[in-house]
């Protein structure tokens, strides 16, 4: 349970960022400016976190000399490969922001989200090539409640359709299809490394690319001591440090079909925000559209937890 909690949670924090995103655009920023500032905060507080659990181990309680220079050598012992395989599986996070990040500028922001969240199905499509396996009646079912809880929750059932921007729409499911390879890498991406230091040289890869996109000039312009400082804690908090390291917990354990339906919680993450904090109309129809994306979110567990209590059963009958 801890380890869907975990993804619950990663994705869930996905969901602040739209509010962010707009909030830093009212005030002047630019996206290679959020992103860049969401990244270096991200890659700071990752490697903050890796360091302070290497010193934590090495200053462990009761740990013999033996286990003391395997865990003081533990990031060591990784090559320069597996470093290399670890930015590049960290990169779909920089390129997912700025996909979003740029489709809001072309379309709504319900669309934007209905289109990110195309995600669920792509996951559990990629996975299903890739393990040449079937999707099973619950995950089929789950996925069809997820995507009538995002259009009711998004407001595209009473808005309708209208006249969208292609571009806002291809940028919209592209960010849906790196999300998803994102989710798919942070389980396959050497698992047996620690999360922590899996999550700082993933964030690393992530923060290359958007700077070499993006060159920073907000670093010496002075740009990085006004609010955008702010905005860009927020959103290495929320975007490039808190998913990473709890997908890194958690994808390995409960596999990446799972992990694309839990990402679901960002919406109804996205949705309360929006309502909240910039005071959006959200009508009694997108909330329940929440209700039921919540609802999709806990049927495959609930099933299981079912199967798991009847097994039970029959086995002390």
């Amino acid at each position: 349970m801890k380890y869907i909690l975990s993804v619950f949670f990663g994705a869930a924090s996905y969901g602040i960022l739209s509010t962010i995103v707009v909030l830093a655009y009212g005030n002047g920023y630019k996206l290679g400016e959020v992103v860049g500032s969401q990244l270096l905060t991200g890659f700071i507080l990752a490697w903050m976190l890796a360091l302070f659990m290497k010193w934590r181990d090495a200053k462990g309680k009761g740990v013999s000399k033996r286990s003391i220079a395997s865990a003081t050598n533990h990031s060591k012992k990784m090559t320069w490969k597996q470093r290399l395989l670890l930015m590049a599986a960290g990169t779909p996070t920089a390129i997912t922001g700025i996909l979003y990040y740029q489709s809001l500028q072309y379309i709504p922001a319900s669309l934007a989200i209905i289109l990110l969240f195309q995600f669920t199905w792509i996951g559990v499509l990629i996975q299903a090539i890739s393990q040449r396996k079937r999707p099973n009646g619950i995950m089929l079912l789950t996925i069809a409640i997820l995507f009538g809880g995002t259009m009711l929750a998004a407001g595209l059932i009473e808005q309708g359709a209208g006249k969208f921007n292609a571009t806002g729409v291809v940028l919209g499911l592209l960010s849906a299809l790196s999300y998803s390879l994102f989710i798919l890498f942070s389980g396959k991406a050497v698992p047996s490394v620690h999360p922590a230091y899996r999550s700082a040289w993933m964030i690393t890869g992530g923060l290359v690319l958007v700077f070499i996109l993006f060159p920073p000039a907000f670093l010496f312009n002075g740009l990085l001591w006004s609010s955008l400082m702010f905005y860009g804690f927020l959103l290495g908090l929320f975007g490039a440090f808190i998913p990473p390291v709890l997908f890194a917990i958690g994808v390995p354990h409960i596999g990446e079909g799972m992990a694309g339906i839990l990402g679901a919680s960002e919406l109804p993450v996205a949705v309360m925000l929006s309502a909240f904090i910039l005071n959006e109309h959200v009508s009694v129809l997108q909330w329940a559209g929440v209700a039921v994306v919540l609802i999709g979110i806990a049927i495959p567990e609930l099933i299981k937890r079912k199967r798991k209590l009847n097994g039970f059963s029959l086995q002390q009958n």
